[in-house]
């Protein structure tokens, strides 16, 4: 029964809702690039929530002839192996590629609040959140410094975290978009627990890593030095890393960030924990830019985006490497699966081979002990 629910589960198609962010930047472009390749239009069904004019116009500024998108009147319509699109508006809108304006960031917001509509709403299965500019997305409506942040207060969300994955690497922050003055303040024992745990579930559930083995980066140079350069390690880190092996967790740190990456310590684990934005991101996205992922662990849907930003220097030039927003279709993906599988298993554990051979009717939950659930 198990197989059969597996085999559903991979075969089924995924639709996937594709937010075109901010249309003077390479949103389209990379939309348009993932989605010509007749492959990915047979793995999900996309559905572009933006406008068939503004996708029109981006198509004949990168030449691209082959590629139809498919208007639907909601993402219910959408067919498969079709790129379909959504128009969430109708009002002429002037491109003006490499610049910044309002109704770039208006119309952003828009697809943004369509596209989350119908996830809760059970219309589409993921997100893929095109880049949009954080600063003329701002109104009564968005006062976020980002997606991550808008999102978790729409599903009513105290454990998102911003996750950055490329194959086996993956980036967590304790602290995000915010400025570096108010860093150490937010440090907190209880706060870096917390998104240790959202990890940590995260990698059981989305990533399908039973045991997942964690490195915690300090805030301070040379991890503190002891409390030469800073406590923070001694009083907040520390004790955090500490709670979590006091529960059977593999958690490791706080490393020294510079010799960590350089050494490359971090390829013995499954994840790391940073402190703080750019501390993650910078060799995160040295590493891995091109195919990087953000992804928000911790909601209780799936939603990523490509690992950079809307790039206004080479918009309309063709320039646009679509590798980083097809890594993020894909992630997304895998993503809703796994958690389908994990979650069937979980609702319906498989006795354990002592009970079979006592003959007992009950079943134990094989996650139960890992996941501090009583049962």
């Amino acid at each position: 029964m198990y197989k059969e629910e597996q085999e559903n589960i991979e075969n089924r198609d995924v639709k996937v809702a594709v937010t075109h962010g901010d249309f003077n930047g390479i949103g389209y472009e990379v939309i348009i690039k993932t989605f010509r390749n007749q492959t990915m239009l047979d793995l999900c069904t996309p559905v572009v929530y933006g406008s068939s004019k503004l996708a029109s116009y981006h198509k004949k500024a990168i030449n691209e002839n082959r590629l139809h998108f498919n208007l639907v009147k909601s993402a219910r319509d959408a067919v498969n192996h079709r790129l379909n699109i959504v128009n969430v508006f109708y009002q002429e809108a002037r491109v003006e590629l490499g610049t910044s304006n309002p109704l770039a960031g208006e119309l952003a917001f828009t697809a943004l609040e369509k596209a989350v509509h119908d996830l809760k709403h059970d219309d589409v299965d993921v997100l893929v959140t095109a880049p949009i500019n954080k600063d003329n997305i701002q109104s009564n409506e968005f006062h976020f410094p980002g997606h991550t942040e808008y999102l978790a207060e729409k599903f009513e969300s105290d454990t998102a975290l911003m996750l950055m994955v490329a194959g086996d690497l993956r980036i967590g922050v304790v602290t995000g978009h915010i400025p570096i003055k108010d860093v150490s303040g937010a440090i907190s024992k209880s706060l870096i627990v917390k998104k240790l745990k959202i990890m940590i579930q995260s990698l059981r559930r989305d990533f399908n890593i039973r045991k997942p083995k964690i490195a915690v980066l300090g805030l301070n140079p040379h991890a503190g030095d002891n409390g030469l350069i800073g406590k923070e390690e001694l009083e907040e880190i520390i004790p955090a890393v500490n709670e979590l092996n006091s529960k059977g967790e593999l958690v490791y740190g706080p490393f020294s960030s510079d010799g960590f990456f350089a050494d490359g310590k971090y390829k013995g684990f499954d994840a790391v924990l940073a402190m703080y934005h750019d501390q993650g991101l910078i060799p995160f996205k040295t590493l891995a830019f091109d195919e990087g992922v953000n992804f928000t662990a911790g909601l209780p849907v799936v939603r990523t985006s490509p690992g950079h930003g809307t790039a206004y220097d080479i918009a309309g030039k063709n320039l646009a490497k679509p590798d980083s927003f097809r890594a993020a279709v894909y992630l997304a993906i895998d993503i809703f699966r796994n958690r389908k599988i994990y979650d069937e298993v979980n609702a319906n554990p498989l006795p354990l081979p002592s009970q079979v051979d006592k003959g007992k009717d009950e079943t134990i939950n094989p996650f139960a002990e890992e996941m501090n659930i009583d049962e």
